[in-house]
Parts: structure tokens; sequence; C-alpha cells
């Protein structure tokens, strides 16, 4: 089980900074329990990174940033101090290869998943219903 401040962090820090993309990427990750998914630093080899690194490779702020991503991604995106961040020390301390927090860390990702996608269409039916015509898919 997370701690109740990294799921705090998660939730207001996390997620509400991270693109469609680098959501996706990480819960493909940790479905497959992939190896590309570090813990201990924030970059082993390139494209070896933690939570931070992976999300960072796929936001537009640092996307062209390569060891240092996740470093960034985490200071100038999220503001957090990657140094003290709830979610990096609890997947450093537990270990990625441990199922139980990987699967707390998956349900927490899959919660989210994709939720400006499902406003969009909820603001799309609604125009639709209320200026009854049809817009192009």
């Amino acid at each position: 089980m997370l701690s109740p401040e990294c799921v705090h962090e998660l939730r207001a820090f996390w997620l509400p900074n991270m693109t469609d993309v680098g959501l996706d990427r990480l819960i493909d990750l940790m479905e497959k329990g992939s190896p590309m998914l570090v813990h201990g630093y924030f970059t082993k080899t390139v494209p070896m990174g933690c939570l931070a690194s992976h999300v960072a490779w796929n936001h537009p702020a640092t996307s062209h940033l390569s060891v240092d991503a996740g470093i960034n991604w985490l200071h100038r995106v999220a503001s957090l101090d990657p140094a003290t961040s709830y979610v990096i020390r609890e997947w450093d301390s537990r270990g990625g290869d441990n199922w139980e927090l990987r699967a707390d860390f998956l349900a927490e990702l899959k919660e989210h998943r994709h939720p400006s996608a499902a406003i969009r269409a909820a603001a799309k039916h609604h125009l639709q219903t209320q200026l009854h015509f049809p817009f192009p898919k």
C-alpha cells in the first residue's frame, strides 16, 4: 500500500502535470514489468529511467533532455524537489521489483487515465445535444 503522502503527491503534482502519452508509458512499463523502468537512480542509460524520467521523456517541456530529464520535470513542471519527492522515495526505497508496489502505483495511474479525453468527449456530447447537430469524428 502506498503511503498517504505518496498518494497525495501523485494525485496533486504528478498526475495533473503528466501528458496522456507519459501516463500511458508508465502504465505500459508497469504492466509488462519492464526492465526499462528502474529504481535507485533517475537514468541508468537512456532509455532506462525512473518514473520521473519516463514521464519527462514524454512531456513537451522536457522531452529534449536525456539523463537529467526526470530531475528537470520534477523541479520545473511538477514543482517538486527531486530529493524529497515522496513518490520517488517510495519507489526507490521499496524497489521497482516489488510487485505489490507496482500494482498500487498501477491502480492509481489507471484511475486517472485520459481524464482530458473523457472531458473533451463529454463536452462534445453536451454541445451536440444542445445544438442538435453532429460534429464530424
